[in-house]
């Protein structure tokens, strides 16, 4: 294939994804409809299965790509920011931030696909382990500098994640804050979970110090 098809068949499926997000943010999976995604695309339902065999490759690609603009988002404020621990801070912030822009499209990374059972579960797992490994990542730095306590920081990640579905399960259905009004007082949860005694320490060393 040329370096010319290559590109022009780069930028169909990024049209299609485009129109395919929005329709399946509008309508969820099940509602969605091939037909409507084609006739944003001005493309025949052949033409659009030529680049996803099907509606369940069309939506996990979907998900791919917004999952990749929000690690690649997350991995942009962790990068500019100071310290490990403030990079982790960063990171979460920037995911809640995003996931309140629009609302829509956090329902369908966090609930439109239950009713596809395991495969939705699998793709979504998939999607949460790449925010983890973010997050990991900058609390083993941060425990390595002795800015939080030696902690299992998969596990710590893991509960970050878990807490930030909650509070935008909790936004989406019952009327809750957003997330990204929900961020500073989560920031400081969840930074409290990891640093207790080496906050503790500092804070005595400062009282010792400071008399």
């Amino acid at each position: 294939m040329s370096e010319s098809s290559t590109k022009q068949r780069t930028q169909t499926r990024e049209r299609i994804l485009e129109a395919a997000e929005t329709v399946f943010a509008e309508n969820g999976y099940h509602d969605a409809l091939v037909d409507e995604i084609g006739k944003r695309t001005s493309m025949s339902k052949g033409g659009l299965y030529f680049h996803f065999p099907s509606k369940e490759d069309l939506f996990f690609a979907v998900m791919d790509r917004l999952a990749n603009k929000l690690v690649l988002r997350a991995e942009k404020a962790a990068s500019v920011a100071g310290t490990p621990l403030e990079s982790a801070e960063a990171a979460l912030e920037a995911v809640l931030i995003a996931l309140s822009v629009q609302k829509r499209l956090a329902k369908l990374l966090i609930t439109q696909g239950y009713s596809m059972g395991n495969a939705f579960e699998a793709k979504r797992a998939e999607m949460f382990d790449r925010f983890a490994g973010v997050i990991a990542r900058e609390l083993e730095a941060a425990k390595t500098t002795g800015q939080i306590d030696a902690v299992n920081t998969g596990l710590a990640s893991r509960v970050w994640l878990g807490a930030v579905n909650e509070v935008v399960v909790y936004w989406l259905f019952s009327g809750g804050p957003s997330p990204k009004e929900s961020a500073p007082e989560l920031k400081k949860l969840l930074l409290d979970s990891v640093r207790g005694r080496a906050n503790s320490a500092r804070s005595s060393a400062n009282g010792k110090y400071g008399q």
